[in-house]
């Protein structure tokens, strides 16, 4: 008896999968694929990484030997034209005429493209293929000015890609009052927006497109509010369309708006006849995400292999990275009261957005939204999925606990057995744990048994969590390794980073690493190179934070801000005039920080060495806001002129921040010094914090400030100013060898084994004896200090690279405008 033929139309990522799932369960069936692309099927997800250097191999979900070796005729580059149902037979555009049993329809879908006047001009482009990007990199590269239509995820992706290609004046167009307005709500996208435009993305909103104007080619843009827009290049990204226009010639039913309309089995009206994936109409709706068609895949692999399992709608939640910006949302993300209870974090400085809503009972977790950080996603899907009862603060879940610490792996651990972990590929808790068990143990033998993570990639750090709680509870050691590129801790490729000598991102990863390297590991490494050599941040191959990069933190708006160090708060007279009068001269936005110092905001980037060069001449240096490393000592007034004061404090805040500053960490370090118990200076809650006493200082170390406040814990008392600083040495260093990448010293403190016992056993009892050689790597440090400004104030090279127009090195952004506030101005954003 031969073989049952299944046709498989289209060899995008859901007909690839459905073939996949379909040997892994059979060999029953004769597979015949029909592409209409000219390449195997591959990652679309991750469609943008073609322009950060990745080639089309690389993108590719299998070789192009997988077809054959799994019995799998191939046929690309000819699209099917025709089916007919009656003889059960497909047509394709090369003559092909091949029978059927089954017919699978896997077309997906087409960009949606207005019908704007003009679209069919030259430098006119859609985003939805190779071809289509090979096409937007070559005309890319004579553009100077670059526009999207479509404020989605499609459209800020292809606006990710304009600026990865050199296009630093973008726009985007969108015709919603807000940006991604399925996925976040107003406030969220009003977060986005002002986030966005830091990376210097123009953001236009109740926009529709009249007309693409030019002659043969694209020149502007006219909007149906009688504005305009000169562009050189224009992405239409505006959504997309179910390619179910071979279904309707087929006689298939089909809707008035689009799509193949199936049933729970993914079947058509045609019993014979599947579609999955965005051509695929179920219960009224198209499912835009790959995680759904990889269902809609298996549901029909299941029914074909004698199976029963049906499709009953799919979670939407997603989590995503837009130009660097991670946005994500989940379970009822829209719901209000009074339906609901709603929770809302909103930091307008940081850039963060935190929504949850839970039932009127708040005992449940509905949905929720998250902008600017979204670490804790994953564990707030969870507990919407499996109506995991709420804390007596479910404030706690967007906040964190605020002084405790739940321990690695503790939270995913308490999730049910059949929790979907991994959603693109339907993985469960249990699969996860039972192949830990059998001998997985790390992220790269998960994904290969069982295919976890490989799809989207947001569950990798659940996933990560699991290997470790499973390891844990086997009593097995978890080895915390940076990412799939480098199978080591921090701690550890710091040490052989160290005793190699080496001073590059490409050495070490020559050494130690594999492949190209990823955002996780760039910035770690160069975390690493900094600690050990205190080289100068703007010479290095990569750069621990995007701010590193100018030496200052970008602002809304797209000017920078600068902020002279202030050492201990104390600053004279004359040396505040040259602060005004720099500000006056470049037209800066002044304010007295909580850190003791002054920040001037509003500077264009090719105003900075500039700015620099005044204040480096009265004396100032860098005061490293933009870095992670020290920030500020603060202090009280001290005995110097309080009548409380034991000790003068600012002299002590001063010599410290003068010790310390430059030095590079894991994450930013903040310091304080009180000069009583009062604590003026909130020494307890810093990172060090200093406190006279009647016989010496009081050591408190670990604390913090911030969205998870935690008091700082007493490592030593009444101990004399030399052993203070002894003490600081060991203690800083031992946090810059030891802690986790962005790993605050709370934090570090908190996953510490025996905690601060361990912490003063380690620093005051040299428990490990290696106190002598923590002082030496800090005095090191110290010695090697240098002022990152001075350095490229005083180098013509370095200063090259501080305009915004590379062939107009004078000229200023024109889109950075300013409004006036309290006699002061603002950027206008």
């Amino acid at each position: 008896m031969s073989q049952p033929t299944i046709v498989v139309v289209g060899n995008g990522m859901v007909g690839y999968k459905f073939c996949e799932k379909l040997v892994s369960r059979s060999n029953q069936f004769n597979i015949i694929v029909f592409g209409e692309e000219p390449r195997i099927a591959y990652d679309r997800v991750h469609l943008s990484e073609y322009f950060n250097g990745k080639s089309a191999d690389d993108l590719s979900l299998s070789s192009s030997s997988w077809y054959p070796d799994n019995g799998i005729s191939l046929h690309l580059d000819d699209p099917i034209q025709e089916i007919n149902r009656i003889d059960k037979t497909v047509h394709s555009l090369k003559g092909a005429v091949i029978k059927y049993d089954y017919l699978v329809l896997a077309t997906g879908s087409s960009p949606f493209v207005p019908n704007i006047a003009g679209i069919e001009k030259n430098g006119v482009f859609v985003y939805r293929t190779i071809e289509d990007l090979d096409l937007i990199r070559d005309y890319a590269a004579n553009a100077k000015v670059g526009a999207v239509v479509g404020g989605g995820l499609l459209g800020l992706e292809a606006a990710k890609a304009l600026i990865g290609l050199g296009i630093k004046e973008t726009h985007v167009i969108e015709f919603a009052p807000r940006l991604m307005p399925r996925q976040i709500d107003s406030a969220g996208s009003a977060m986005l927006q002002s986030k966005l435009k830091q990376f210097g993305l123009s953001i236009h909103l109740n926009k529709s497109t009249s007309e693409i104007a030019g002659d043969d080619k694209i020149e502007f843009l006219k909007f149906n509010d009688d504005t305009s827009l000169t562009v050189d290049m224009l992405v239409i990204s505006a959504g997309i369309r179910p390619r179910d226009e071979l279904a309707k010639l087929a006689g298939l039913q089909t809707s008035s708006r689009g799509g193949v309309i199936v049933n729970e089995k993914m079947q058509t009206s045609d019993e014979c006849i599947f579609a999955i994936g965005e051509c695929a109409l179920y219960n009224s709706m198209i499912y835009g995400l790959v995680a759904p068609g990889y269902e809609m895949a298996g549901i029909v692999v299941t029914y074909l292999t004698g199976g029963d399992k049906s499709f009953h709608g799919y979670d939407m939640s997603t989590k995503l990275k837009l130009i660097g910006v991670d946005v994500a949302s989940f379970g009822d993300a829209f719901v209000t009261e009074p339906e609901c209870r709603t929770i809302v974090f909103e930091d307008t400085h940081k850039g963060i957005y935190k929504r949850i809503n839970i039932s009127n009972d708040g005992k449940y977790l509905l949905g929720g939204i998250l902008v600017g950080e979204a670490e804790a996603y994953n564990m707030l899907l969870q507990t919407v999925n499996n109506k995991i009862l709420l804390p007596p603060n479910p404030e706690d879940l967007i906040l964190g606990s605020r002084g405790s610490e739940v321990a690695e792996g503790a939270e995913v651990m308490s999730l049910p057995d059949d929790a979907l972990i991994c959603s693109c590929e339907a993985v469960s808790k249990l699969a996860i744990c039972s192949a830990v068990n059998e001998g997985a143990s790390g992220i790269d033998d998960l994904k290969k048994c069982t295919k976890a993570g490989t799809g989207c990639g947001g569950c990798v750090p659940l996933v990560k969590d699991l290997i470790a709680g499973t390891m844990k509870a086997n009593g097995q050691y978890v080895k915390n390794v940076i990412c799939e590129h480098f199978d080591y801790s921090r701690q550890e490729l710091f040490d052989m980073v160290k005793i190699n000598k080496l001073k590059n991102y490409d050495l070490v990863l020559d050494h130690f690493g594999k492949g190209d390297g990823c955002e996780v590991c760039k910035p770690v490494v160069a975390s690493i190179l900094s600690s050990l050599w205190n080289d100068v941040i703007v010479k290095q191959d990569t750069i621990q934070d995007s701010n590193d990069r100018y030496l200052a933190n970008i602002q809304k708006g797209g000017t920078y801000s600068v902020v002279p160090r202030i050492p201990g708060g104390e600053i004279t007279p004359d040396k505040l005039i040259v602060i005004g009068q720099v500000a006056k001269r470049y037209g800066l936005y002044t304010k007295i920080t909580g850190g003791q110092r002054i920040d001037m905001f509003g500077a264009h980037v090719n105003d900075l060495p500039a700015i620099w060069a005044e204040l480096i001449d009265a004396g100032f240096e860098s005061g490293h806001a933009y870095g992670k490393s020290l920030r500020t000592v603060k202090s009280c007034v001290g005995s110097t002129w309080c009548r409380y004061g034991l000790h003068d404090s600012v002299s002590f805040a001063i010599e410290i921040e003068e010790r310390y500053k430059g030095v590079r960490s894991p994450h930013k370090l903040k310091g304080g010094v009180s000069g009583c118990v009062r604590e003026c200076a909130e020494a307890q809650a810093k990172d060090f914090g200093i406190i006279a006493t009647e016989k010496g200082w009081n050591l408190y170390v670990c604390g913090n400030g911030g969205s998870k406040p935690q008091h700082a814990q007493l490592l030593a008392t009444d101990i004399d100013s030399a052993t203070c600083i002894k003490y600081l040495d060991r203690f800083l260093m031992f946090y810059i060898k030891t802690a986790d990448p962005l790993t605050r010293t709370a934090t570090w403190l908190n996953k510490m084994d025996g905690g601060i016992a361990y912490l003063k056993n380690v620093i005051i009892n040299n428990s490990l004896g290696i106190n002598e050689q923590l002082e030496e790597e800090m005095q090191e440090l110290v010695n090697t200090y240098h002022c990152e400004w001075k350095e490229v104030v005083e180098n013509d090279e370095l200063r090259k690279r501080f305009v915004h127009f590379i062939n107009a090195p004078e000229e200023k952004d024109p889109a950075i405008k300013f409004e006036p506030m309290r006699e002061q101005i603002k950027a206008k954003w």
